[in-house]
């Protein structure tokens, strides 16, 4: 079978690469393609030979002028971006979900293990795990062209090795690969966070929205065949979060009226991608046989009951859609919560079921509840990022205001002591007529506007650079002071070596006001920092500090009985935290992952990952599969005498680390000097 994979993979690597050669020479001529050949000839017999004259390659190129290298570069870069189209493809094609998933392997495993099934329902049942998408570091690939490439993709199905190409696949791959190479691959402008919201909902659109039903089901299915049991259809194992048009730590393009602009257009996406839902299901839906809540809810006249509920739904969405659109106060027949749209749908789904009518109730009206479940009403929910510093200044502007001193120059300790006072207190404390200009007016703005929406579509807000009590409190009160009657999870994120040391201490000193445990009910989310730390002391020190950081976090929950939820501000990069999912999953402390966590997944990471169905549904299987493991079969816990081994290695890596690239070390100018840094400053790039 891999080596049938392996001459199909080539096969269809060599047509892509025919057809980019055709593109270019109808483009630039003959004489040029040559110059690409004798190029890619001479490279290769030096890689695979291990020798070859490079010389004479350097010779080559430096031989051509400014816009034939451009179009040399550009050549081998669209060939290695349809070489990896094909890849990606062959990968993902012979996959029948769930028969050859992790999910699979895992429930075989565990059947093996004798792990009662009980125990596997409720872990199943009580995990959540977060996919983020953040746009930072921006994805470079244009949209337009990653749609094109994904129509490579969906065409590459119908070439198959020993059969020559159908006249129309030959068309459509010509044309295709001629629009790619045509386009221009690198942007003009930088995109706004508007663009980049845009483009993360597509990928929800294109990706996610299909995927998340499908991953729903196989998994149910394997309950079903493992564990004899059904997964609760309000359940979603996995949801979708977003930092778009919500980081604004460092990003001043990120506004006020921007989040607020964002917030509207995931309405908007909402509103319109459940519209084709419920027309389909107006089509589908026809039969008149119904229960008692369905007659309630739609009248005894109606001849098809189903009908006239969908009608209903489908007048409150285009409500919805133009309400998104205009940004007019809200009014009555929207639906601006989950249950407006889940409960009438999932009414039918009973009936449906009660009636004798299970097989229709199990299709599209189906996968339209558990697209429900997953993504509400507001398709993507908005975290809002921010640094301690920006609520530090906002509250100093305020305290001087009210003339009651310096709030910078109060101890930790004063701090704490004024904010808890502050809260238990029912008396306002920011008065209306304050105006604050510059970035204090802009912190105070964007707190504001969550507080008078109730956090709608918001779904956390995270403190940059936590490092005290007093930053968490300092912005529970601005909200809560702002009018926010919700409890909006304040995240604390914890990114320098000395930040990820305290942390527990600092969250302990958190938990032990009793007003503050009432505040999180229960449940308390603290975010990790991989990229600073990293840069503060190196990838080991801080892999190390983060993985005790985490042991002793937990470890102060237990004791508050406070369910942890760790929230991974991982990236692609090794230096950014990155590494393959499964095994970074697994690698966690033990009882890190008890219900499930939170993890980025970064822009230039997202279209690898989920740029399409298939490819969004094996990476969530993945991490799904993972999660599930680290929850039944935990790592054990390192002994003793690897901690003292692992404490020393963290020592040496950090002091290497920082001699290497800091103080007089000169590395910042070995860097520029070695590396494109600053020609990528110049490129349009967004964050």
């Amino acid at each position: 079978m891999e080596e049938l994979v392996s001459r199909r993979l080539r096969h269809r690597v060599r047509v892509l690469g025919d057809l980019l050669g055709q593109t270019m020479a109808a483009q630039l001529g003959e004489d040029f393609l040559e110059k690409v050949e004798h190029v890619r000839h001479l490279a290769k017999t030096r890689r695979q030979e291990g020798q070859g004259d490079f010389a004479r390659l350097r010779e080559v190129l430096s031989d051509l002028d400014e816009e034939e290298l451009i179009s040399i570069a550009r050549a081998f870069n669209q060939f290695l971006n349809l070489t990896n189209i094909a890849e990606q493809a062959d990968a993902t094609e012979n996959l029948q979900f769930p028969e050859t998933s992790n999910l699979k392997t895992l429930f075989n495993k565990l059947n093996r293990l004798n792990i009662e099934s009980t125990k596997i329902g409720d872990v199943v049942k009580n995990l959540h795990c977060d996919l983020v998408l953040t746009a930072h570091p921006t994805e470079i690939t244009r949209r337009t062209l990653i749609q094109k490439y994904n129509r490579i993709a969906e065409a590459l199905s119908d070439v198959l090795e020993n059969e020559p190409l159908s006249q129309k696949n030959k068309v459509e791959l010509e044309r295709l690969v001629a629009e790619v190479w045509h386009t221009d691959e690198i942007r003009t402008e930088k995109p706004t966070p508007q663009d980049e919201a845009i483009w993360g909902y597509a990928v929800i659109e294109h990706s996610f929205w299909h995927a998340i039903p499908k991953l729903w089901q196989g998994l149910d299915q394997l309950l079903k065949e493992y564990v004899n049991t059904s997964l609760p259809i309000e359940c979603a194992p996995i949801t979708i979060s977003s930092w778009m048009g919500g980081d604004r730590d460092g990003n001043p393009n990120v506004t006020t009226e921007v989040t607020n602009e964002v917030l509207r257009l995931a309405r908007w996406m909402a509103a319109d991608l459940y519209l084709r839902d419920i027309e389909e299901l107006l089509s589908q839906l026809s039969m008149s046989r119904c229960n008692e809540e369905v007659t309630s809810l739609c009248g005894k006249e109606s001849h098809e009951p189903y009908r006239s509920i969908l009608r209903d739904l489908r007048s409150k969405l285009n409500d919805t859609r133009d309400w998104a659109e205009t940004g007019d106060p809200p009014h009555s027949g929207l639906i601006l919560n989950k249950n407006d749209l889940f409960e009438p749908l999932h009414t039918c789904y009973r009936s449906l079921h009660e009636c004798g009518m299970s097989i229709i109730a199990e299709g599209l009206l189906k996968q339209t509840l558990i697209r429900v479940s997953t993504f509400g009403v507001t398709l993507i929910d908005l975290d809002i990022r921010q640094g301690a510093d920006k609520h530090t200044e906002l509250m100093e502007e305020l305290i001087s205001f009210l003339g009651m001193g310096s709030y910078r120059t109060w101890s930790e300790k004063a701090r704490h002591d004024f904010l808890l006072e502050e809260l238990a207190s029912k008396r306002p404390l920011i008065p209306d007529s304050w105006q604050p200009e510059g970035d204090v007016g802009e912190t105070l703005r964007t707190i504001r506007l969550i507080a008078n929406s109730n956090a709608d579509g918001v779904s956390c807000y995270i403190i940059s650079m936590a490092k005290n009590p007093s930053d968490v409190l300092s912005v529970i009160l601005l909200l809560r002071k702002s009018g926010l009657t919700r409890s909006l999870p304040i995240v604390p994120l914890f990114e320098t070596l000395d930040d990820l040391e305290n942390a527990a201490w600092t969250l302990e000193r958190l938990l032990r006001d009793r007003m503050y445990r009432d505040y999180i009910d229960g449940h308390q989310q603290v975010m990790i920092g991989y990229s600073d730390s990293a840069k503060d002391v190196g990838q080991m020190a801080a892999a190390w500090a983060q993985y005790r950081a985490q042991e002793e976090l937990v470890e102060v929950t237990e004791k508050y009985d406070i369910d942890l939820t760790l929230f991974h501000g991982r990236g692609g990069a090794a230096g950014r935290g990155g590494a393959p999912i499964r095994q970074a999953i697994l690698s966690q402390p033990p009882n890190t992952i008890k219900r499930g966590m939170r993890v980025t997944e970064q822009g230039e990471m997202i279209r690898f990952k989920y740029g399409s169905p298939i490819l969004a549904q094996n990476s969530m299987d993945l991490i799904l599969s993972a999660a599930i493991e680290a929850n039944l079969i935990p790592s054990p816990k390192p002994r003793d005498n690897w901690r003292n081994l692992m404490d020393r290695l963290a020592g040496i890596a950090m002091r290497e680390y920082r001699d290497t690239v800091r103080d007089e070390s000169g590395f910042a100018e070995y860097f520029r000097a070695s590396t494109p840094e600053q020609e990528l400053s110049l490129l349009a790039l967004g964050s």
